[in-house]
């Protein structure tokens, strides 16, 4: 086990962008047992996270123990814009293609070193632009969010609408050769900045602008000759610039105290003991939960407290709780959903990698059943041309009353903008037959399924459900492969019998 070490206070130039400032983070930790994964270990100043008052979510309050789950990326400069390839050539960012090898940087040692590197994802956009300028001539034209890596680090053109995150200025100089070469030789170099790349306008531009974004394996790249980061964010993630890429499956954010602090919110007098849903925005129960073992102590904080909770989840880990479950639903209400969307083996791998197989989420189903709970499955999201026939519908359910669940709530695919490119990228790679097919469903910006599609649907689905006797209500949306997300769904909590067993367990 290999523990990297964090004195607080410190800043890391090299650090996840958000956690350069070492207030509030305990350590950084990589281990064997689980390879390519970082997890930031940090003290959290607040467990109970208010809804807003806007949302149609039926929960007020929501508790998320890890960050690291977001499926959304924004789409940062103009395809004009010229990117260092791995031969010296500088090429327009509209040529190049997944699997194309460019120049990027890594520290080794005490040096930032330009290295080779492959462009792994590519996505399009159209939204707004600022053009930055620079001393010696070079113009970038980039989104808000994009990041370039100056002489005080990393840095957003813009700052948030929130404020707080660091921006540039006119008093920053960016780091890199500028764009005065068509074709140079970096690779293995230090980076050294010789020409003056200082900040000399930030200039909103008008309308809306074509722009590309593109990751690479060592996260940035060389655009205009300037060090440019690779840019995600989601709302929640926007601070942290957390993607559904790369950083989803190795970047985890852990509130290593947030048991602690849970305990002392539900103590204060205001507390009025409405119920708390996990799993509406992270899965409480992901793979990091099998190291850290958070929510063990959350059941306990709620129930101990009087507080009604509402679990979504499609980690088989619940089962470990399950005795535990079963002891707070004799004091309050316990709603338990599990997300099943994939009856097919191969979409479900493709789709859902690294998660529990379809078959293990139901024998997950069986077992919270057979302790007496009364489980929800959520069977979305419900794909075109892939998971919709009456077929592959009738099986799904079949499957599901098999296992034991009283409810299923389904939901057609929803490509919110910041997760639509990445499932495109994934369609075409793993089913680029329906290609055309989802751009006409889903054309330009468009989130949403067209109305016509989302009657015949549940005039296909509705009656299934009702013949299998797993009664639904309203359809709701959510994001692909994510499984989160209440939306219209009326939420009750049911109390587990005080004589319902705990059944014995494997792990």
């Amino acid at each position: 086990m290999r523990w990297q070490g964090q004195k607080l206070g410190d800043t890391d130039s090299a650090a996840l962008p958000g956690l350069e400032n070492r207030a509030g983070i305990l350590r950084t930790v990589t281990t064997p047992e689980f390879a390519g994964m970082t997890f930031h270990e940090v003290l959290s100043k607040s467990a109970l996270n208010k809804v807003p008052g806007a949302s149609q979510m039926p929960f007020s309050w929501t508790i998320n123990p890890y960050r690291g789950c977001s499926h959304a990326c924004v789409y940062c400069l103009s395809p004009d814009t010229r990117i260092l390839c791995a031969d010296g050539r500088q090429r327009p960012l509209r040529d190049l293609e997944i699997g194309d090898e460019i120049i990027g940087t890594e520290v080794q040692g005490a040096y930032r070193r330009y290295v080779r590197t492959t462009i792994t994802a590519k996505w399009d956009s159209r939204k707004p632009a600022y053009r930055v300028g620079l001393a010696d001539g070079t113009q970038l034209v980039a989104s808000g969010d994009h990041r370039f890596l100056t002489d005080r680090g990393w840095k957003h053109v813009t700052d948030a609408e929130t404020g707080q995150r660091p921006h540039l200025t006119l008093n920053n100089r960016l780091m890199g050769f500028g764009i005065g070469v068509d074709s140079i030789s970096v690779e293995r170099t230090a980076v050294k900045t010789v020409a003056d790349l200082r900040v000399v306008e930030i200039v909103p531009l008008e309308g809306e602008h074509d722009l590309l974004d593109i990751t690479t394996g060592t996260g940035d790249f060389i655009a205009n000759g300037v060090i440019s980061h690779n840019c995600f964010a989601r709302g929640t993630h926007e601070y942290l610039d957390l993607d559904g890429g790369a950083d989803f499956d190795s970047q985890i954010v852990v509130k290593v105290n947030v048991a602690e602090i849970l305990e002392k919110e539900l103590r204060r007098g205001s507390w009025q003991h409405e119920l708390v849903a996990l799993g509406t925005n992270t899965d409480p129960y992901q793979r990091a939960e099998g190291r850290y073992k958070l929510m063990p102590s959350i059941i306990e904080a709620l129930a101990a407290s009087g507080t009604p909770m509402s679990i979504l989840t499609k980690g088989t880990l619940i089962r470990r709780d399950i005795p535990q479950l079963v002891k707070a639903a004799q004091r309050v209400h316990v709603d338990i959903q599990m997300s099943i969307a994939m009856y097919d083996d191969d979409l479900q791998k493709a789709i859902e990698p690294g998660t529990p197989t379809t078959q293990a989420r139901l024998d997950t189903v069986r077992a919270l059943t057979d302790a007496g709970f009364r489980v929800t499955v959520f069977l979305m999201p419900i794909m075109p041309h892939m998971t919709d026939s009456v077929d592959a519908i009738d099986t799904a359910l079949a499957r599901i009353k098999a296992a034991g669940a009283v409810r299923v709530i389904y939901g057609v695919l929803h490509l919110r903008p910041g997760v639509k490119p990445w499932f495109m990228q994934w369609l075409g790679e793993f089913r680029p037959d329906l290609l055309s097919s989802y751009r006409g469903l889903y054309p330009g910006m468009s989130a949403e399924a067209p109305k016509p599609y989302r009657q015949w649907l549940s005039k296909r689905v509705r009656p299934l459900i009702r013949m299998h006797r797993l009664d639904g209500y309203d359809e709701i949306e959510v994001e692909p492969a994510s499984g989160r997300g209440f939306g219209r769904m009326p939420v009750r909590p049911i109390r587990v019998a005080a004589s319902a067993p705990a059944q014995p367990m494997l792990f």
